[in-house]
């Protein structure tokens, strides 16, 4: 069955009144483009890594709604021309998208991605690389963690005693220590998403796994992962962490990281790795003073923008 788009033009100012508007008009989906790309007027509109963009769009927007029929995206377009914030907007056309395969379209978009030579993640559609030896089966989902993001690789290039990226300058206490395989031991994955990490570990020889999440769907998707990867773990809400472990991995974001200081801390058996993720190198300065009453965390990783940190307690 095919789809109609309606595509508006709307200055900078009336982006997210149109975009709120056309949600309320139950359109499918609604995106934001820059309606002078690919000309000299091109602007690039970026943030920084993780933060929003500085504006919500462009001076000239292309604001793109898809709705599930033609009159459903005729109606949208009369209803919004009637309002007085669509006065310096415009309909610039209603037109039918292309019918396809929408499965294997998505599927297309998310391929094996490489965390080391030998280590791969890898969508359950696609065959693994022949240099594949280690690899996880995993499937975009609704709880965070595909491989594809900076923090996801470092975690597990970490994991797997990889090469840093190193993209930007890491401490050289851990630059002067060197990479290779390390006893991972009793592990726990706090804020474990889709329990990539948790999945990664017993890839790397850890047998004791606990994956914990705040988010029920989180918790769902480390089961449905772990069975998927005939991993044995105990995936639950963060009071499944008990005792210590050898090896804590919080891939979270900077804020909750500062927060969860003691906690994580005492989860560190005397000698053990607290490994932590979700960090801009602008960041990095807090984060060893948060934890500094604990442990000493060095910068381990860089890659676009973000930075793994390691401590041995």
């Amino acid at each position: 069955m095919s789809m109609f788009e309606l595509v508006l033009l709307a200055p900078v100012d009336e982006v997210e009144t149109v975009s709120d508007a056309l949600d309320a008009l139950d359109a499918l989906s609604v995106s934001v483009e820059d309606a002078d790309a690919h000309t000299p007027a091109e602007q690039a509109l970026f943030g920084e890594p993780g933060m929003p963009p500085p504006k919500a769009g462009w001076e000239r927007s292309r604001v793109v709604a898809l709705f599930a029929t033609e009159a459903l995206a005729r109606d949208a377009g009369k209803l919004l021309a009637a309002q007085d914030f669509f006065a310096g907007c415009r309909v610039v056309a209603i037109q039918t998208v292309p019918e396809q395969d929408w499965v294997r379209l998505t599927q297309s978009q998310f391929t094996p991605v490489e965390i080391t030579p030998e280590f791969w993640i890898v969508p359950t559609w696609h065959e693994p690389p022949a240099q594949a030896t280690k690899i996880i089966r995993l499937d975009p989902g609704l709880a965070f963690g595909t491989g594809t993001h900076p923090t996801t690789r470092m975690c597990l290039r970490w994991l797997a005693g990889g090469t840093p990226f190193a993209s930007g300058a890491i401490d050289a206490a851990v630059a002067s220590a060197g990479v290779g395989p390390r006893p991972l031991g009793r592990v726990l994955d706090y804020g474990c998403g889709s329990g990539i990490l948790a999945i990664g570990a017993a890839r790397f020889g850890a047998v004791d796994i606990d994956a914990v999440d705040i988010d029920d769907a989180a918790v769902q998707a480390t089961h449905a992962n772990a069975d998927a990867n005939q991993v044995q773990l105990r995936a639950g809400l963060p009071d499944t962490a008990s005792g210590t472990y050898q090896t804590v991995l919080a891939n979270i974001l900077a804020t909750p990281l500062r927060v969860l200081a003691p906690l994580l801390c005492a989860h560190v058996a005397p000698g053990g790795s607290l490994v932590l993720a979700g960090i801009l190198e602008r960041q990095a300065d807090e984060l060893k003073a948060a934890y500094a009453p604990f442990c000493a965390l060095a910068v381990h990783d860089c890659e676009d923008g973000w930075i793994l940190m390691t401590a041995r307690l």
